[in-house]
């Protein structure tokens, strides 16, 4: 997605930016959710944080942990719990594409995005691999320079009106 627009029909809840600067990403999938009603009131109302969430793979089904998901404030005594592991609905085959890559090579699932599409809450997981120091300063520096190549640029076409 190009920065800044998004698909028409999606409307993004919300993004982990931080999973960016920490991995680096080498695949990504869309994946529906299993909610409760609340969660999705809750979601619409935007109280998510998907900071430290990861996903698992367990008895062939891929969950997601650590996920917070605030309660709903009209919600009454049928609020759900904020940290429950949620099941994420993915193909077979793309589960079976996912397994072998996480258990030999390391590799994390990690979520990038939760967002409305069609009235359904899905949700874009990434295969990423972990970042060292000096990949986050590579890629820091690599922002300053694009960021500053297109100051220059809109610098340049504003002079030249």
């Amino acid at each position: 997605m190009a920065r800044g627009k998004q698909p028409s029909g999606i409307k993004i809840i919300a993004k982990n930016r931080r999973a960016r600067h920490e991995y680096h990403i080498l695949d990504r999938w869309e994946a529906g959710l299993v909610l409760v009603g609340t969660e999705v009131k809750a979601l619409r109302a935007g109280r998510v944080n998907l900071g430290d969430a990861y996903g698992e793979i367990r008895k062939g089904e891929v969950w997601i942990a650590k996920m917070h998901i605030g309660p709903y404030d009209q919600a009454n005594r049928q609020n759900h719990t904020p940290f429950r592991r949620r099941k994420m609905l993915l193909n077979r085959r793309e589960i079976r594409k996912i397994l072998p890559r996480i258990e030999e090579q390391g590799l994390t699932l990690i979520p990038l995005m939760i967002y409305f599409k069609k009235g359904r809450v899905k949700l874009e997981i990434g295969l990423g691999r972990g970042k060292k120091l000096h990949d986050k300063r590579d890629s820091k520096a690599k922002q300053d320079v694009e960021r500053r190549m297109a100051q220059e640029l809109g610098r340049r076409k504003r002079e030249e009106r």
